[in-house]
């Protein structure tokens, strides 16, 4: 019979398990009342978007900072509580860790602990968060606006620039001008400096212009309105055709026979037509729907009465009407381009309908998108309409289904409120939910992401409760912010991993029972079901760490110990060899945080020192013998077998895989020798091996994070090149003699088999063991190579 491991416990006998059950239940229920305080502290609900939470926060801060409140001695404590929960909310991994753990899962974080003036908050923080026009982009969802097809543009601004507040103005004027035209967005690079960084932008305010597939294009001009309106319609390419006698009958029927209408501005010496810009703004916001053209009635005189036209005016001929009967065209009696959008847009033919009897036969081999309404109470948004230009390269077909209509078969796919769904081809059964924001961007970047991906929406009837073969379920809920967060990179990991792993979705606000069933108690959990055993994801929220949790799943690094196998593997190890071990207890907030870092450092000291984990809540009586009182507890068992039992604790705040890493080799014995400048003229310079170099100084912080990593390669490369390290505070002359200038500095000395002219040796530019030890054996064969053809020469 199988077993169930999660979380690294093997579940045994119910009745042994009573008693932790209890307990984590008791601790699950306490952390989720503290988790309600946070939200409670900045007045938001659980299913506050970021941009609420930094609204609410901003509210706050104006009010209770202590600037404001100076006669009030508890006012910085009372504002640092309501900084920490902004800090921490704001951030989708702590959020997460935060709903699921409350603040013990924190415990080693120190988000919250300064905070920035009042003024700051009033007049810097949040620039653009009140502006309906202005899109505020993160790391999140930056690459799906500017990949949707649609044309943005972005300004990449900090909050304490002042020529970034000097231009605010001019861009909510400029963003309403141009309000439907294109997407005007906002990036804070305070807040996504990694994101900033990646688009290589290196002075605020910087404005970027966005087309999919192409280059950004910058503006460099004065920051007035006009110009960056100028600046922005050269981008919209839609083309307004000049109609004619000699070309508006084909033009029309052409267009007819493509399934579009035609929105034609009449321009005559009385009434109105629409000016150049304002057609130009048209095309672009209508580009695909239908085709736009002008005619000049002062020239085509009989043309235009032809049209039945005598003064300036615009109308929309639909796809399919009559140019000689008026009753199917629509007159527009405005000049503003966004009533012109509004009004043709509601014009055109709604999505195509789909019932209970052309469901199963039209999705069978065809992909859709296919957007869920119930009744005239939630119709589907009119610009659904331009679903079908964003998405026709991708041979997608966009419909609807009206679930009052059609409620049976709404039913049947557990979708019981509005919604918009992919169904990739393979049948009515395998599609995928969009959660995302309802905003046409989001929907397009979720369409084309699904198609290729391989995530399929679970419901009772295909949840994979046999498990024959591995599968990943996200249980989540669709209000949940780090929910929506982690589906893009679910889809990722999806197409990395396509026929080896399946992936599926469950909705717990539905499928309440299911999600009891596995005891699911915070959202998103993930986790990996694997024959008979179940693995719960802990780790960041990207594709590269649910890739990283797999491999290390299939190929372990990280041993469980019990204490039978400690008393053989740790207590019995060989001399010389090491252990790094983590006590730890399933239900405990840090020890959480820790297991992801734990499974990478292991990786990255394979070869090098043995990694293990006990687990204290199972083992109770054995940790409490070895006077385990707190978790997680991390402990290094040295390579002196003479002292089986002896221990070195680690101790700092500091828990990431890098930071344990050092710690781990430092215990390591020195595999690299120490130089002096006598001993690098006779050894390195003079000598008959190989050797590389670790020029550094004491001081430098860059050194002392390379020193452990230097100990690695001198290890990897034992016995074919020798490791130094010369110290250039000490050895300051010889350092500039051979043209050290930054620190630290790596350098490859080979022996060619005569004395060694080249001082300087041969620079490697890296700081990574693995790929500095690639590099120099590459460098020894083709020298190997070269000293061969010689001796062949000399022959």
């Amino acid at each position: 019979m199988g077993h169930w491991i999660v979380l690294g416990v093997q579940w045994l006998r119910p009745v042994q398990l009573l008693l932790p059950l209890v307990l984590l239940v008791v601790l699950l229920v306490a952390a989720w009342a503290e988790s309600q305080e946070y939200y409670n502290l900045l007045g938001v609900s659980r299913e506050a978007t970021t941009r609420e939470i930094r609204q609410a926060f901003k509210k706050l801060a104006l009010t209770m900072h202590p600037d404001k409140n100076p006669g009030d001695p508890s006012a910085h404590e009372k504002f640092l509580q309501v900084n920490r929960a902004y800090e921490v909310l704001k951030d989708e991994d702590l959020r997460k860790k935060y709903d699921k753990y409350g603040e013990k899962g924190l415990d080693e974080q120190q988000q919250g602990g300064r905070y920035e003036s009042w003024s700051y908050y009033r007049y810097d923080f949040g620039i653009y968060d009140d502006d309906l026009e202005i899109i505020t982009l993160d790391s999140g969802d930056f690459e799906a606006a500017v990949n949707s097809g649609e044309i943005w543009f972005i300004n990449f601004y900090f909050p304490r620039c002042s020529h970034c507040h000097q231009l605010a103005p001019t861009w909510r004027e400029f963003a309403k001008e141009m309000d439907g035209v294109i997407r005007i967005g906002a990036v804070n690079c305070g807040d996504n400096n990694h994101l900033c960084r990646r688009k290589g932008i290196n002075s605020y305010p910087s404005l970027f212009i966005y087309r999919e597939g192409q280059k950004p294009e910058k503006f460099n001009g004065e920051r007035f309105k006009d110009n960056l309106v100028h600046f922005s319609m050269q981008f919209i390419t839609t083309t307004v055709t000049q109609l004619w006698q000699g070309n508006v009958f084909n033009e029309i029927e052409s267009a007819f026979s493509s399934g579009l209408g035609w929105l034609i501005t009449f321009c005559s010496d009385t009434g109105d037509c629409l000016e150049p810009r304002t057609r130009q703004k048209v095309a672009g916001m209508l580009n695909g729907l239908v085709k736009v053209g002008w005619m000049d009635c002062t020239t085509q005189e009989q043309l235009c009465d032809d049209f039945q036209v005598t003064s300036g005016a615009t109308a929309l001929f639909p796809h399919g009407s009559s140019l000689d009967q008026h009753g199917s065209v629509l007159w527009l009696n405005t000049l503003d381009s966004k009533e012109i959008y509004n009004q043709v847009i509601n014009h055109l033919p709604n999505l195509q309908l789909l019932t209970t009897d052309s469901f199963q036969r039209k999705l069978a081999h065809h992909r859709w998108l296919v957007s869920f309404t119930f009744g005239d109470r939630s119709p589907a948004p009119n610009e659904y309409k331009k679903l079908q230009v964003f998405l026709q390269n991708d041979h997608i077909q966009i419909g609807r289904v009206d679930c009052i209509a059609d409620s049976e078969l709404c039913q049947s796919l557990y979708i019981h409120k509005p919604c918009v769904a992919v169904f990739k081809g393979l049948g009515i059964h395998d599609f995928e939910i969009h959660h995302g924001k309802d905003v046409l961007y989001n929907i397009v970047s979720f369409a084309r992401d699904s198609v290729r991906a391989h995530v399929t929406t679970l419901r009772p009837d295909n949840f994979p409760s046999d498990r024959k073969e591995p599968w990943l379920v996200d249980f989540f809920a669709p209000w949940c912010p780090p929910c929506r967060a982690l589906l893009p990179e679910l889809r990722k990991a999806s197409i990395q991993l396509a026929g080896q792993m399946k992936f599926g979705t469950l909705d717990c606000t539905i499928h309440h029972n299911l999600c009891s069933m596995y005891n699911i108690q915070a959202y998103p959990t993930t986790v990996i079901f694997n024959g008979s055993s179940v693995h719960e994801y802990e780790g960041q929220h990207s594709a590269d760490g649910i890739l990283e949790f797999i491999k290390d799943l299939v190929h372990p690094s990280v041993v469980v110990l019990d204490p039978s196998s400690f008393a053989e593997r740790v207590k019995g190890r060989a001399e010389g060899q090491i252990w790094v071990l983590d006590f730890y207890a399933p239900w405990c907030g840090p020890c959480q945080a820790l297991m992801p870092e734990w499974r990478r450092m292991a990786r990255l000291l394979s070869g090098h020192i043995q990694v293990g984990s006990i687990d204290c809540q199972r083992f109770q009586s054995f940790c409490q013998s070895h006077n385990v009182r707190a978790y997680p507890e991390i402990r290094l068992y040295s390579g002196n077998t003479q002292q089986p039992d002896h221990f070195m604790s680690y101790n700092s705040w500091h828990r990431d895989a890098h930071s344990l890493r050092a710690w781990a080799l430092s215990s390591l014995p020195r595999a690299s020798v120490d130089l002096t400048p006598e001993s690098f003229r006779s050894q390195v310079l003079s000598g008959q091996g190989h050797w590389v170099l670790d020029f550094y100084a004491p001081w430098c912080g860059p050194c002392q994070h390379f020193a452990p990593e230097f100990e690695v390669l001198a290890r990897i490369l034992k016995g074919e090149v020798q490791a130094g390290k010369l110290d250039c505070q000490t050895h300051h002359h010889t350092c500039q003699s051979v043209g050290i200038t930054a620190y630290p500095t790596v350098r490859f000395y080979p022996y060619r088999g005569t004395r060694r002219h080249e001082h300087s040796g041969e620079h490697v530019n890296s700081r990574d063991a693995n790929v500095i030890a690639d590099t120099i054996r590459q460098r020894l064969q083709q020298l190997s190579l070269q000293l061969h053809n010689k001796a062949k020469d000399e022959l």
